[in-house]
């Protein structure tokens, strides 16, 4: 009999693998569900401020974005959404204005109009103001169809649906879900 500690067993070295076995899988299965369920995006423009921040890519929020729901449901009108700019080839964030159907307009810069009819919003978003640009100035109206409408929080400055138009559900490849950097920033992004 050997008693020589540092000789290890046999039966020790396969519990090690099988140790070693197991934390590959856990990562492997919790790699494919951020990569299947979520995704972290880093904001670098002002557009949807001051609900999502960023001027760059070194001092945005970083936020994550959860693609379930929007396989499970229609988006929802004050949701903040992921899509891809075909024209920069960028991510971008935006909020849910007007649904499939529906057409919108402004009276003002508080007053969004849905079908001839304000909408109220959550409390957190009354402070926004919406400026009549592009498709929408002038008291004009802009038919969604079959598209939603999105418009930038900041929308002074927001490259959104008043110029591209209204975006299919289908460019849409996830809802905001949880601002996770700075920490002072932390927290939930919908309303």
């Amino acid at each position: 009999m050997n008693s020589d500690p540092t000789l290890a067993s046999p039966s020790r070295w396969r519990r090690i693998a099988r140790v070693l076995e197991r934390m590959f899988a856990i990562v492997g299965v919790l790699l494919v569900t951020y990569h299947v369920f979520f995704n972290f995006s880093v904001i670098s423009s002002g557009s949807m401020s001051p609900t999502l921040q960023g001027t760059g890519m070194n001092n945005g929020d970083t936020v994550l974005t959860e693609k379930l729901s929007l396989r499970l449901r229609p988006p929802r009108r004050w949701e903040v959404v992921l899509y891809e700019d075909s024209e920069f080839g960028a991510q971008v964030m935006k909020r849910v204005v007007a649904l499939p159907g529906e057409t919108i307009s402004l009276r003002d810069t508080k007053t969004v109009l849905i079908n001839g009819q304000p909408i109220s919003r959550p409390a957190s978003l009354e402070s926004l103001k919406y400026y009549a640009y592009g498709n929408l100035q002038n008291g004009s109206s802009f038919a969604c169809r079959d598209d939603y409408y999105l418009l930038g929080d900041d929308s002074k400055d927001s490259q959104d649906s008043r110029y591209i138009g209204a975006l299919p559900r289908s460019a849409f490849h996830g809802r905001a879900w949880l601002r996770v950097w700075p920490p002072s920033r932390m927290g939930f992004v919908n309303p």
